[in-house]
């Protein structure tokens, strides 16, 4: 008896040894979704070669090299010939009816990837990457991964609130990794009269690009340089990023009527030019000139985007002078060498003047401004961004104040204007698009709190623009899965943490701290230059007399005080807005603080014991700026009269480096909530 049992156990151990090697493999995860997946059988190990088999796909293996060796501590060596076991070959080939940016990928014994150009090439890169994030080994099997729209993105509104640069940068380097490839900045708008004393000479307003034909437009709390960019659109191109800049007139233009008052509306307000008025075409003729000429233009891409949204329609003959201007500076981009893209208006602004639409590009966002299907048949080309389903403003109290990704997920692509779909990869559609719009200056809203809210917007719509109707998995298995996978090479700008928490026996004043974050699966270490949302820091402090503006941590976005500048107290900083606790150390003897943040709320601990909450907040009149810290480099002035506004209060922790204080600083812990 027990013989037949063992033999049958032996049977049934054969049989699943023999299934488990037939298997197919299944689908590998990615951001977006690969389109297409025929599982194979095994895995394969990386030689570390990487075969290049034209030199236009060079810049493109470099790329790939150094990512890989960021993300996984290991070196790739770039080579021609013949493949071997293990490697990875790129190849420009011409794939049927394949657009550049798809591409084919056989997993084998060697990997094999072919793309009609070279964008393909990059994307199947990145497709590796992610892979071999959630894999020691490529699981075998081919791809023919095919977008399903040409332009996947979103716009940011840095009108309204400064974004620096270096953030910029980065979020360049993680829309590359998920595939989506268009940016729009949002240069110039401002708040609205109501929080402002209803003075629009008061209410805040900028244009963030350095400009010399109109010294001192600029704005003073915080511009980009035409130098830098020029460098963020460089970076851009080469992870096949475009930006598009959008200078936004003839409404929204507080900035511009600010500095040259003439040219502002009485009738309709400040924030409209006055289209009466010649010397509004001589003034953005200059702004445009000044970005679109010379050998080395600004505005590099190949779009521009020049507004025209939201300008009042209750005057018949003025709306004939909107529609003249919108033609007018039309007609200008073309004359640059540009395509030139607008917010659509015209079902809003119905009028005689004629306006062209042959290769205009049009932002479908509101049915009341522009209803899709009558742009259409106009000839207009098509980008969806509907503002109920697409539109995160922080904070602000409607719209989003973060997506609802999962009924984009299940419900949206970019065919879905207004519950009215066109068809699917309809010939005038070139994609989707999300915004985060800053509609409210003064709001505590910090460039951490805006890509918090954007990231998990981007997966969706990467997926959403890329896989569009072909997606396979439930969103909840997409929502999990996508969180396993890094923002990108050598970008942690969730400040991410690991599961164990990180200590430090003694933090000593003035030097970095030199935090380390321990990957073992690729056996490196990253810096902890900062904890992201959720996180606990708590330390003891011996402490000594500590003068206002003693800093216990800071980093390149912000900054914790043991003192704050201005009365002593614990505080932080961070986008030029000084938060405070009602908490200041003793003179002498030990306290231990904690400190825990999320996306909603920044908690003090004293001795174990909760002592304050800073969290949202509602903001009204107050007689002196609220919340601006002294001397920062940028900042907002906030007056907040009479209408409701939220303020946040939220920090993502700095850990780059100690300030010079005289206490003594011990058993610094960082560690997830």
């Amino acid at each position: 008896m027990k013989r037949i049992v063992f033999l049958t156990m032996a049977c049934f151990w054969a049989v699943t040894q023999v299934f488990s090697q037939s298997a197919t493999n299944e689908k590998p995860f990615t951001v977006p979704e690969i389109t297409q997946w025929t599982g194979g059988q095994g895995s394969t190990t990386l030689s570390g070669r990487v075969v290049v088999k034209s030199k236009a796909l060079q810049t493109v293996a470099k790329q790939f090299a150094a990512d890989y060796e960021v993300m996984f501590g290991q070196k790739l060596t770039l080579v021609g010939g013949k493949a071997k076991k293990g490697d990875i070959v790129l190849t420009l080939k011409k794939l049927d009816t394949m657009p550049s940016e798809g591409y084919q990928m056989t997993i084998g014994d060697i990997v094999e990837v072919a793309s009609p150009a070279e964008i393909g090439a990059f994307w199947a890169t990145r497709t590796l990457l992610q892979i071999l994030e959630t894999h020691s080994t490529l699981p075998k099997g081919t791809i023919s991964d095919i977008p399903q729209y040409k332009m996947r993105g979103f716009m940011l509104d840095v009108g309204r609130k400064f974004v620096p640069m270096h953030y910029l940068r980065n979020l360049v380097k993680v829309m590359a990794y998920y595939k989506m490839n268009t940016l729009q900045l949002h240069l110039n708008d401002n708040g609205f009269p109501q929080y402002f004393e209803n003075d629009w000479m008061k209410t805040s307003a900028a244009f963030r690009l350095e400009c010399d034909t109109y010294p001192g437009l600029a704005a003073k709390d915080g511009h980009y340089t035409k130098a830098e960019f020029i460098e963020l659109q460089k970076l851009a191109e080469s992870l096949y990023v475009e930006i598009i800049p959008e200078i936004d007139a003839p409404a929204h233009v507080l900035a511009f009527t600010q500095y040259r008052p003439e040219l502002g509306s009485k009738e309709y307000g400040m924030d409209h030019f006055n289209l009466s008025n010649p010397e509004i075409y001589t003034f953005m003729d200059g702004l445009f000139a000044e970005y679109l000429t010379g050998k080395n233009p600004v505005f590099r891409g190949p779009r521009v985007n020049i507004g025209t949204d939201e300008y009042s329609n209750r005057d018949k003959e003025v709306v004939e002078q909107f529609r003249a201007y919108t033609d007018y500076y039309l007609a200008l981009i073309e004359k640059y060498g540009k395509q030139p893209m607008v917010w659509g208006s015209l079902t809003h602004a119905k009028g005689k003047t004629p306006i062209r639409h042959e290769n205009v590009l049009m932002a479908c966002w509101s049915t009341d401004y522009a209803e899709p299907d009558s742009m259409m048949k106009l000839g207009y080309r098509i980008l969806s961004i509907p503002d109920r389903y697409n539109y995160i403003v922080p904070a602000a109290g409607y719209y989003y104040d973060y997506l609802n990704c999962k009924w984009l997920y299940e419900s949206w692509t970019p065919a879905t204007l207004f519950g009215k779909p066109v068809a699917e990869q309809h010939p005038q559609l070139e994609g989707g698009m999300f915004a985060v719009w800053n509609d409210h200056y003064g709001n505590g809203i910090s460039t951490k709190d805006i890509h918090h809210r954007l990231y998990p917007a981007m997966h969706t719509f990467s997926t959403k623009c890329w896989t569009g109707q072909l997606t396979s998995l439930p969103y909840e298995t997409f929502d999990k899965k996508r969180l396993e996978l890094s923002e990108g090479p050598a970008v942690n700008e969730l400040g991410r943490l690991p599961e164990t928490p990180v200590k430090l026996d003694v933090v000593e004043a003035g030097q970095p701290l030199n935090l380390k974050i321990q990957n073992s699966k690729f056996k490196i270490q990253n810096s902890m230059m900062e904890a992201g949302y959720d996180y606990a820091v708590s330390f003891d402090i011996d402490c000594a007399t500590e003068a206002n503006g003693t800093i216990l941590t800071t980093g390149e976005n912000a900054t914790f005080y043991l003192g704050d500048p201005e009365t002593g107290r614990l505080a932080f900083s961070r986008d030029g807005y000084l938060n405070k606790f009602n908490y200041k150390l003793p003179e002498t003897g030990r306290v231990s603080i904690r400190v825990e943040g999320t996306n909603a709320e920044t908690r003090l601990f004293v001795n174990n014991r909760h002592r304050e909450t800073l969290r949202k907040r509602d903001a009204y009149s107050v007689g002196e700026p609220l919340n601006t810290m002294p001397d920062a480099p940028y900042h907002t002035t906030v007056y907040v009269p009479t209408r409701r506004m939220f303020y946040v209060a939220t920090l993502v922790f700095p850990l780059e480096k100690a300030g010079n204080f005289k206490s003594r600083v011990t058993n610094l812990e960082v560690r997830k909530l």
